[in-house]
């Protein structure tokens, strides 16, 4: 049994992580901290969880969950993970962080994008971008894993393979849909019900900190032009892709690399994915839409982010580094009702 900590335990992708350890068949939580309700149990402040779990909230002591846990998951805001995630290596943990700060391999695009100095740079070159299929070997032998971004996972995938045959006109444009829990447990005027109900905006606009990521793990010189918009939704993101090729491609012979993927579902063209057919569900729906009449191709996914873009992929990820089956404790089909 691979015992497993969860450090900020009561956030959405905490939360999550906890619901599918409770159902993995050969891995189980031993130990949840959280800053805001320690000494408490776990299922009083959650009580979604109340009867399944004796486990109470503790602080977060390194030294005691390197030795007491197989791997430790981070769930914490943005440029807070550092210390926590240094400190875990420090101790001989292995780690998988569920937030941005070791996604980015360049310490200046950090900087620019989230506006702090990375406070362990010496863990960036060693951290594994958390993608199973362009990095499911160097997965295996992990000691400190990045899960991506949801945005980025669900612009990446459909993208990435395509770009290795296409070089298309710039920029590739990016419109992707989030619902509210994208935004994190943290609340603001703007993500309050009367603010947010029956509306959609954009936001970040040409500045948005997942923009250097995309680009870093596309592997491709071609800039993109990605914006992001929240929705009146809970979960899930749906991104539509438009971009020119210069010579004519195939779609079907770029994705055939992902037939063996066991989360990745290739709807094929025409068919556009939905969200309430992921979300719930560690998988990426990928359709696409060859325009003649503009000579534009548009690829459409759609994950659920706390499960496909957070939580799933990090159990995903945690199954290669243990050598399990990889699919174990994600076998959920859609929500669709």
């Amino acid at each position: 049994m691979i015992k497993v900590g969860i450090i900020g335990a009561t956030g959405y992708g905490g939360r999550e992580l906890i619901r599918l350890l409770g159902l993995h068949p050969e891995a189980g939580l031993v130990k949840v901290t959280s800053t805001s309700a320690a000494g408490q149990p776990l299922g009083a402040v959650l009580p979604a969880f109340d009867g399944l779990t004796d486990l109470s909230l503790e602080p977060f002591e390194p030294a005691v969950l390197a030795q007491e846990c197989d791997v430790v998951c981070i769930g914490v805001p943005g440029t807070e993970s550092m210390p926590l995630a240094a400190a875990l290596r420090e101790a001989g943990a292995r780690v998988i962080d569920i937030g941005p700060d070791f996604r980015l391999k360049d310490p200046e695009s950090f900087k620019q994008y989230y506006g702090v100095d990375h406070a362990a740079p010496q863990y960036l070159e060693s951290a594994v971008y958390g993608l199973p299929a362009f990095y499911r070997r160097q997965l295996e032998n992990a000691s400190l894993v990045a899960v991506p971004g949801c945005y980025p996972i669900g612009a990446i995938l459909p993208l990435r393979p395509v770009l290795e045959d296409v070089n298309p006109q710039v920029p590739v444009i990016i419109d992707a849909i989030s619902g509210i829990s994208g935004a994190g447990r943290s609340t603001s005027e703007a993500l309050h019900f009367p603010e947010m109900n029956e509306n959609v905006w954009a936001y970040k606009v040409g500045r948005h900190q997942h923009i250097p990521e995309i680009e870093q793990e596309l592997c491709h010189p071609t800039p993109i032009q990605f914006t992001p918009h929240v929705g009146p939704y809970t979960r899930g993101i749906l991104s539509t892709i438009t971009f020119r090729p210069e010579a004519e491609v195939d779609l079907n012979a770029c994705y055939a690399a992902y037939e063996a993927e066991p989360f990745i579902r290739l709807r094929g063209e025409g068919v556009l994915p939905e969200l309430k057919h992921v979300r719930g569900t560690n998988f990426c729906d990928i359709g696409w839409v060859n325009d003649t009449r503009t000579g534009n191709i548009i690829i459409v996914s759609a994950i659920d982010n706390l499960m496909g873009g957070t939580a799933g992929m990090a159990i995903q990820c945690m199954n290669l580094m243990f050598g399990i089956e990889e699919t174990a404790g994600l076998g959920f089909g859609g929500m669709s009702v």
